[in-house]
């Protein structure tokens, strides 16, 4: 003999059934959201790497154009630091 399942019995098993491919459903949702942060943090921190090549490759430059030019007498005598006050004391 079978057994025989009252209307609301038919119904909770139907929900019941329902909620278990909800849930399902539910985890691979999460999964391809856990997924897409994963890929948007690699994605930021490639960018971080490539401007933070950029900048040193652009500060690399700077500096050899800088080092290339001769630096003249003026400049060298500029450059120097100044050498302490000497006070003489005038006669009076």
């Amino acid at each position: 003999m079978s057994k025989v399942l009252t209307p609301s019995q038919v119904t909770l098993v139907a929900m019941r059934a329902k909620m278990a491919t909800l849930k399902s459903q539910i985890k691979e949702v999460a999964l391809d959201v856990r997924r897409e942060k994963v890929l948007a943090r690699q994605a930021k921190a490639d960018l971080r790497q490539v401007k933070r090549a950029n900048a040193i490759a652009k500060a690399q430059a700077r500096l050899e154009k800088l080092m290339a030019k001769p630096v003249g007498s003026v400049a060298r005598k500029a450059a120097k630091k100044p050498s302490k006050v000497v006070v003489t004391r005038m006669a009076a």
